[in-house]
């Protein structure tokens, strides 16, 4: 009780909500959004995938000068983040809630652009807060990651699998979806107001100084590496149950399976990792992953049980992904670059562009072998949803193994006092 007594005093649990409705607003709007809009207004895959992939492109500009606006706010750091956590309700009610006004692929564009605008900026200044918040206790980032990652992870999975459940018992199941997110998101910003209000401004970093630290660069390398799985796998996750596992209205139950499984081995990694050091326990992680893919290249028409199983295995490991991997990266900022605002925004930039890397290259690729969603598809296109689920995540996942092998997180030419914060 001492230990969750003193998380509450530390506001932890604010954490863990407002990482939560972060997470919400990312993963699940790419395993969703498109599907809806060729469902619902008959947007072509290639076209989504297209403006997915040019609004990344925007990302490279603005992500680092949302990084670099994050470290220099001081007084109204907490009034321009509560702003933020406004855009971001709003902007997930225009995407899901609001027929389109105007041509729904250029209202897609312009929602979308809204919801990982005000997400950047939340998820910058939410992650470096965390590097100052842990400082360099020993164990404090793995302490606050766990409690940061359970949240992100549970909000995921619930925003993962709620419009799935909703499909059937309310009329418009995604715009239910959009009006509950936005009303968690005032209780989140809330919450954390405290955390954003009088916190005196640290010297900000210039990004050029985090880019030449050798394994600041390499751990980035390896986020951009080891995501694109995960974007992978997620971008083409329910027309491989609908098309190529024909198991249509499982799509909900398989998702709860998945994250639920990532949100619950989380605190179990942060144990794990606590003893046995987080490279260890995460090339661990990512070989069960690899076994997991390799699994599902065997699975056809009926094998649900099968891909439960799968779900289950692949989705721990996803746990540790997300866990150990920010902390990883955080304890290195702490050492570098204390007020973290544009270190995030480089983390920020690659976590988003694999999804939209995922989006624009996978999703013509579906449309170019024959693949439209909810009809009966030929077999190449059930073959090339295997190969897309499948196959192209095990290569990525074995060259994030050999990056993460050859990382060193420890800086031979660091002082002493340098080396006890990266450990």
């Amino acid at each position: 009780m001492s230990a969750l007594g003193a998380a509450w005093r530390e506001r932890l649990p604010a954490y863990s909500l407002f990482a939560a409705i972060l997470s919400g607003a990312g993963l699940p709007i790419y395993i969703y959004a498109p599907k809806y809009y060729a469902d619902n207004y008959g947007v072509s895959l290639t076209l989504l995938g297209a403006v997915l992939f040019a609004l990344r492109l925007f990302d490279v500009v603005q992500d680092p000068l949302l990084g670099w606006i994050s470290e220099r706010l001081a007084k109204g750091k907490a009034i321009a983040l509560t702003f933020g956590a406004a855009v971001l309700g709003a902007s997930m009610i225009g995407l899901f809630a609001i027929v389109p006004p105007i041509a729904p692929v250029w209202w897609f564009g312009l929602t979308i652009t809204g919801l990982f605008t005000a997400f950047s900026f939340l998820n910058i200044s939410f992650y470096a807060r965390g590097v100052a918040k842990a400082g360099s206790q020993d164990g404090g980032h793995v302490r606050l990651a766990a409690w940061r990652e359970s949240g992100a992870l549970f909000g995921v999975c619930l925003a993962a699998v709620v419009p799935t459940l909703l499909t059937g018992t309310v009329a418009r199941p995604y715009a239910v979806f959009a009006v509950g997110f936005a009303s968690v998101v005032v209780v989140a910003a809330i919450a954390m107001w405290p955390e954003w209000k009088g916190r005196a401004k640290t010297e900000a970093s210039p990004i050029g100084r985090i880019l030449e630290d050798r394994i600041a660069r390499r751990l980035l390398i390896l986020a951009l590496v080891n995501a694109t799985p995960l974007a992978v796998a997620s971008t083409v996750f329910l027309f491989y149950v609908e098309s190529r596992l024909e198991a249509p209205g499982w799509e909900g139950i398989l998702l709860v399976l998945f994250f639920f499984s990532a949100a619950l081995s989380s605190p179990g990694w942060s144990l794990l990792a606590r003893a046995k050091g987080e490279k260890r326990v995460l090339l661990s992680a990512m070989v069960v992953a690899v076994i997991s893919f390799a699994a599902t290249l065997f699975l056809g028409s009926g094998d649900v049980l099968f891909f439960a199983v799968i779900c289950v295995l692949s989705g721990a490991t996803i746990g540790a992904d997300l866990t150990l991997l920010p902390a990883m990266f955080a304890k290195r900022m702490a050492a570098i670059s204390p007020n973290g605002g544009q270190g995030f925004g480089l983390w920020s930039l690659v976590s988003k562009f694999t999804l939209a890397f995922a989006a624009a290259t996978l999703l013509p690729l579906l449309e170019m072998s024959g693949f439209q969603s909810g009809t009966d598809n030929p077999q190449s296109a059930r073959v090339m949803l295997t190969v897309l689920y499948a196959l192209v995540p095990i290569v990525l996942k074995c060259v994030a193994i050999l990056l993460l092998w050859a990382l060193t997180l420890e800086d031979p030419g660091a002082e002493p006092s340098e080396v006890a914060v990266q450990k």
